[in-house]
């Protein structure tokens, strides 16, 4: 084992790509007809001593990033399983549901905010998603 150095820090945070979380999230937008979602191009990772209070984060890859590196768009869906795991299939499915919520109908590499200056599209999206999920 490596010791660290004086004044460098360790994050302890270690990813690993989730084929159960990737497999999960292609049946849901499959299921629930979520066509502006480029499934190729969403990358899924498990999470393993994050720091974070989150149950799931979503991570966009920013316009300057796609020019520079001559990529399209795409996402990364981060489950932390300290969280993630201990809640049941159900609420797992909501969380999911919420990231996919972040990713814009235009699928640009952007993130969707929780609120923009009063309108409600992120909660009324994930509304309707659930609402699906409910009747499936």
């Amino acid at each position: 084992m490596n010791k660290l150095k004086r004044g460098q820090r360790s994050s302890g945070v270690k990813w690993d790509l989730d084929s159960e979380i990737q497999a999960r999230v292609k049946k849901l937008i499959t299921d629930l007809d979520l066509e502006w979602l480029s499934y190729g191009r969403i990358f899924f990772y498990r999470s393993h001593g994050s720091k974070a209070r989150a149950y799931a984060r979503t991570w966009g890859l920013p316009r300057l990033w796609q020019t520079t590196l001559n990529v399209e768009p795409a996402y990364i869906v981060e489950v932390i399983s300290e969280y993630f795991d201990k809640l049941d299939k159900r609420k797992q499915d909501e969380v999911l549901l919420h990231e996919l919520s972040h990713i814009p109908k235009n699928f640009s590499g952007a993130l969707t905010p929780h609120t923009r200056r009063g309108h409600n599209n992120f909660k009324d999206k994930l509304k309707q998603m659930i609402v699906k999920l409910d009747n499936l």
